[in-house]
């Protein structure tokens, strides 16, 4: 192999190892047995919602890994692999969520493994964070939780103010 081409393996091992470094989410899925069409769709949804999709070969995410100084995902780094990850660090369910959906549309889509904040996460985990809401629906759910007892004061108020006899009314 020429020197030229090691280098240019190693300019991309290193752009993945910063890229794995700065992800607040990364999960490693086997996604072997799709459609080109279903991977475009997966990858369209992902790229929506600021996730990103890779497939790489198992030794240069190894390396990157190591690089990034990633631990505990070599185990996944086996056949067919895909890694997603975001580094938004305001919803890092959304990776589980999506993902978790099509592994349940598609039989094919296996969810390895995977690293949350810097903790190794197993399959379960994961699946068990893709079923909380998304940052936007823990909020409205906060609002409601609020805004809730300001509404029922505001029902007892009205109740009593409709249930007294006018005071300008002959009886």
């Amino acid at each position: 192999m020429s020197k030229a081409a090691i280098a240019e393996k190693e300019k991309l091992v290193d752009a993945f190892a910063e890229e794995l470094k700065s992800a607040k989410a990364i999960l490693v899925i086997n996604y072997l047995g799709l459609t080109v069409e279903e991977v475009t769709n997966m990858r369209k949804e992902l790229r929506d919602n600021d996730v990103k999709m890779k497939v790489i070969k198992n030794t240069y995410l190894r390396r990157a890994a190591a690089k990034a100084e990633i631990e505990g995902l070599d185990d996944t780094f086996v056949g067919p692999t895909a890694v997603i990850y975001t580094d938004n660090a305001d919803d890092i369910t959304e990776p589980a969520r999506i993902v978790s959906k099509y592994e349940d549309d598609f039989d094919v889509i296996e969810i390895k493994g995977g690293m949350l904040e810097g903790k190794l996460t197993s399959r379960e985990e994961i699946k068990e964070l893709a079923s909380i809401p998304g940052r936007e629906g823990l909020l409205s759910m906060l609002v409601s939780c609020l805004q809730d007892p300001i509404r029922k004061v505001a029902y007892a108020v009205k109740a009593v103010a409709d249930a007294k006899p006018d005071e300008g009314s002959a009886e």
